[in-house]
């Protein structure tokens, strides 16, 4: 859980305070306390998203992993949640199917979400020594992003699970998300890349949250 949260503040620097409002809201969470480390809102503003989104999918966030919580499923070291305009993006390893399941079910509960993405796998978790490689991985890759030329790594979330680059968002052209895949392919010890990134004129961007499933 924590690991999570750091990233995404990291990457996408949630305004000090309107993530003090939504810390407020989940005062009695864990994830809440975490999610309160704020930077600036001029950062947020400048990704396609905006302040609004940013704060909404930071909502979605605290909502999931309460849920999560609630329903005593220990998933915060073992699934990856990425979540960007709504889109939630399910990722990492666990013991049985009924617990994907159920993870993922709990996940279409929060109002503002209009999609969820399972790349959850059954098997049991990697070591360490795998982890660290993940970490390693993801560190060049945001690296990689932040300062190749043409890309706002802004707009993107990334994870890496036993060696498979997981990418969300939205980007500018089909230029600028090969130039995503050229990075990330050219990392050592990437093994794969699942995209569930958008371009910015796809018009699924644009839909409302639909009837929740498994509800």
């Amino acid at each position: 859980m924590i690991a999570n949260a750091i990233h995404d503040i990291c990457r996408f620097r949630f305004p000090a305070v309107l993530c003090a409002a939504a810390l407020l809201l989940a005062a009695c969470t864990p994830t809440g306390a975490v999610i309160g480390a704020g930077a600036t809102v001029g950062v947020a503003a400048s990704e396609e998203r905006g302040v609004k989104g940013a704060v909404r999918d930071a909502g979605i966030r605290i909502e999931i992993n309460d849920l999560w919580l609630n329903a005593g499923l220990e998933l915060y070291n073992l699934v990856s949640l990425q979540i960007y305009e709504g889109r939630v993006l399910l990722a990492g390893r666990v013991p049985t199917e009924k617990m994907a399941d159920q993870a993922t079910r709990l996940a279409w509960q929060p109002d503002n979400v209009r999609e969820v993405i399972n790349e959850i796998q059954v098997k049991e978790g990697a070591g360490i020594e795998a982890f660290a490689r993940d970490a390693l991985i993801n560190a060049r890759l945001d690296s990689g992003l932040l300062f190749t030329e043409g890309v706002s790594s802004i707009n993107y979330s990334t994870r890496v699970i036993a060696g498979t680059v997981y990418i969300l968002g939205v980007a500018q052209s089909q230029a600028e998300l090969d130039r995503v895949f050229q990075v990330t392919r050219n990392i050592p010890d990437v093994k794969g890349v699942v995209s569930h990134v958008l371009l910015i004129d796809d018009p699924r961007r644009l839909q409302q949250p639909s009837v929740k499933a498994g509800t």
